[in-house]
Protein backbone atom coordinates (compact mmCIF):
# COMPACT_ATOMS: atom_id res chain seq x y z
CA UNK A 1 0.00 0.00 0.00
CA UNK A 2 1.16 3.64 -0.72
CA UNK A 3 1.48 5.72 2.00
CA UNK A 4 0.46 9.61 1.39
CA UNK A 5 3.86 10.44 1.26
CA UNK A 6 4.58 8.41 -1.78
CA UNK A 7 1.48 9.53 -3.70
CA UNK A 8 2.21 13.17 -2.77
CA UNK A 9 5.47 13.09 -3.94
CA UNK A 10 6.50 10.24 -6.31
CA UNK A 11 10.43 11.15 -6.50
CA UNK A 12 11.79 9.65 -9.98
CA UNK A 13 13.91 6.55 -10.02
CA UNK A 14 16.22 7.56 -12.81
CA UNK A 15 19.23 9.84 -11.69
CA UNK A 16 18.69 12.29 -14.88
CA UNK A 17 14.72 12.38 -13.88
CA UNK A 18 16.04 12.93 -9.91
CA UNK A 19 17.98 15.99 -10.97
CA UNK A 20 15.45 17.29 -13.07
CA UNK A 21 13.14 17.15 -10.25
CA UNK A 22 15.02 18.59 -7.95
CA UNK A 23 15.30 22.28 -10.50
CA UNK A 24 11.56 21.72 -10.32
CA UNK A 25 10.68 21.20 -6.84
CA UNK A 26 12.54 24.62 -6.32
CA UNK A 27 10.35 26.61 -8.07
CA UNK A 28 7.90 28.32 -5.31
CA UNK A 29 4.36 29.01 -5.04
CA UNK A 30 3.31 33.25 -6.12
CA UNK A 31 0.79 32.82 -4.18
CA UNK A 32 2.41 31.60 -1.22
CA UNK A 33 6.27 32.21 -1.78
CA UNK A 34 7.47 30.46 1.53
CA UNK A 35 6.49 27.44 -0.22
CA UNK A 36 8.20 25.25 -2.81
CA UNK A 37 5.93 23.59 -5.38
CA UNK A 38 7.17 20.15 -3.53
CA UNK A 39 6.48 21.31 0.01
CA UNK A 40 2.93 22.07 -1.74
CA UNK A 41 3.06 18.82 -2.92
CA UNK A 42 1.50 19.93 -6.17
CA UNK A 43 5.12 18.97 -8.19
CA UNK A 44 3.48 15.12 -8.89
CA UNK A 45 6.06 13.47 -11.86
CA UNK A 46 9.22 14.52 -13.41
CA UNK A 47 9.83 12.07 -16.54
CA UNK A 48 12.53 12.30 -19.57
CA UNK A 49 11.40 11.12 -22.44
CA UNK A 50 13.90 11.22 -25.36
CA UNK A 51 14.80 14.94 -25.04
CA UNK A 52 11.94 16.49 -23.18
CA UNK A 53 11.69 17.14 -19.60
CA UNK A 54 8.07 16.01 -18.75
CA UNK A 55 6.56 17.87 -15.70
CA UNK A 56 3.25 17.00 -13.95
CA UNK A 57 1.45 19.28 -11.53
CA UNK A 58 -1.64 18.88 -9.74
CA UNK A 59 -3.19 22.61 -8.62
CA UNK A 60 -5.14 22.93 -5.33
CA UNK A 61 -7.85 24.04 -7.09
CA UNK A 62 -8.63 23.31 -10.73
CA UNK A 63 -9.46 26.97 -11.22
CA UNK A 64 -5.89 27.88 -9.34
CA UNK A 65 -4.86 31.04 -11.33
CA UNK A 66 -1.25 30.23 -10.16
CA UNK A 67 -0.87 27.16 -12.44
CA UNK A 68 0.21 29.60 -15.54
CA UNK A 69 2.70 30.85 -13.16
CA UNK A 70 4.11 27.88 -11.94
CA UNK A 71 4.30 26.32 -15.05
CA UNK A 72 6.58 29.44 -16.55
CA UNK A 73 9.21 29.33 -13.45
CA UNK A 74 9.10 25.34 -13.79
CA UNK A 75 10.36 26.10 -17.49
CA UNK A 76 12.58 29.13 -16.41
CA UNK A 77 14.21 27.02 -14.37
CA UNK A 78 14.82 23.92 -16.46
CA UNK A 79 15.85 25.53 -19.68
CA UNK A 80 17.89 27.93 -17.25
CA UNK A 81 19.85 24.82 -16.28
CA UNK A 82 20.29 23.47 -19.95
CA UNK A 83 17.03 21.49 -20.73
CA UNK A 84 15.97 22.60 -23.91
CA UNK A 85 12.49 21.10 -24.27
CA UNK A 86 10.17 21.08 -21.08
CA UNK A 87 6.66 20.74 -20.96
CA UNK A 88 4.76 20.82 -17.85
CA UNK A 89 1.19 19.52 -17.81
CA UNK A 90 -1.66 19.95 -15.59
CA UNK A 91 -3.11 16.99 -14.16
CA UNK A 92 -6.07 16.94 -12.20
CA UNK A 93 -6.92 13.14 -11.15
CA UNK A 94 -6.79 11.88 -8.46
CA UNK A 95 -7.08 15.66 -7.26
CA UNK A 96 -4.97 17.78 -5.36
CA UNK A 97 -5.29 17.36 -0.75
CA UNK A 98 -3.56 19.33 1.76
CA UNK A 99 -2.37 15.70 2.71
CA UNK A 100 0.26 15.63 0.42
CA UNK A 101 1.76 18.69 1.59
CA UNK A 102 5.07 17.96 3.44
CA UNK A 103 5.31 18.75 7.13
CA UNK A 104 8.20 21.02 6.08
CA UNK A 105 5.34 22.99 4.64
CA UNK A 106 3.15 23.02 6.99
CA UNK A 107 5.41 24.44 9.15
CA UNK A 108 6.67 27.04 6.88
CA UNK A 109 2.48 28.16 6.33
CA UNK A 110 2.35 28.47 10.29
CA UNK A 111 5.42 30.85 10.35
CA UNK A 112 4.25 32.74 7.72
CA UNK A 113 1.53 33.72 9.57
CA UNK A 114 -1.03 31.25 7.47
CA UNK A 115 -2.63 28.37 9.36
CA UNK A 116 -2.06 24.91 8.29
CA UNK A 117 -4.67 22.20 7.91
CA UNK A 118 -4.09 19.21 10.21
CA UNK A 119 -4.29 15.96 7.92
CA UNK A 120 -7.34 14.72 7.05
CA UNK A 121 -8.00 11.29 9.61
CA UNK A 122 -5.89 12.83 12.32
CA UNK A 123 -8.94 14.36 14.07
CA UNK A 124 -7.54 17.71 13.23
CA UNK A 125 -9.40 20.63 14.55
CA UNK A 126 -11.74 21.31 12.43
CA UNK A 127 -13.39 18.04 12.49
CA UNK A 128 -13.46 17.88 16.31
CA UNK A 129 -15.20 21.49 16.25
CA UNK A 130 -12.44 23.26 17.65
CA UNK A 131 -12.02 25.92 15.33
CA UNK A 132 -8.75 26.54 13.82
CA UNK A 133 -5.13 27.37 15.68
CA UNK A 134 -4.49 30.79 15.67
CA UNK A 135 -0.56 30.74 13.68
CA UNK A 136 0.23 34.00 15.97
CA UNK A 137 -0.67 32.66 19.52
CA UNK A 138 -1.68 29.38 19.35
CA UNK A 139 -5.39 29.79 20.74
CA UNK A 140 -8.31 27.67 19.05
CA UNK A 141 -10.88 30.49 20.21
CA UNK A 142 -10.93 31.78 16.68
CA UNK A 143 -13.87 32.04 13.75
CA UNK A 144 -14.14 32.09 10.36
CA UNK A 145 -14.61 35.76 8.94
CA UNK A 146 -14.89 35.00 5.36
CA UNK A 147 -14.31 31.20 3.03
CA UNK A 148 -12.45 32.92 0.51
CA UNK A 149 -9.06 34.69 1.78
CA UNK A 150 -6.33 36.23 -0.37
CA UNK A 151 -6.81 33.57 -2.31
CA UNK A 152 -9.48 30.94 -2.99
CA UNK A 153 -7.40 28.23 -1.29
CA UNK A 154 -7.23 30.07 1.43
CA UNK A 155 -10.42 31.35 4.07
CA UNK A 156 -10.15 34.29 6.27
CA UNK A 157 -9.71 33.44 10.19
CA UNK A 158 -9.72 35.98 13.47
CA UNK A 159 -8.23 34.91 16.64
CA UNK A 160 -10.85 35.69 19.14
CA UNK A 161 -7.78 35.90 22.31
CA UNK A 162 -4.96 38.52 20.55
CA UNK A 163 -7.70 39.68 17.56
CA UNK A 164 -5.18 39.42 14.61
CA UNK A 165 -6.65 38.19 11.20
CA UNK A 166 -5.37 35.34 9.49
CA UNK A 167 -5.76 33.26 6.42
CA UNK A 168 -6.54 29.23 6.82
CA UNK A 169 -5.45 27.07 3.85
CA UNK A 170 -8.67 25.26 3.73
CA UNK A 171 -8.58 21.34 3.90
CA UNK A 172 -8.91 19.62 0.54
Amino acid sequence: MLTTEAIARPRPDTAAELAAWELAATVVDPEVPVLTIEDLGVLRRVAIEGSTVLVEITPTYSGCPAVDAMRDDIVTVLHDAGYEDVVVRSVLAPPWTTDWMSEAGAKKLREYGIAAPAPRGTGGTVSLGLGIRCPHCGSLHTRELSRFGSTSCKALYVCQRCQEPFDYFKEH
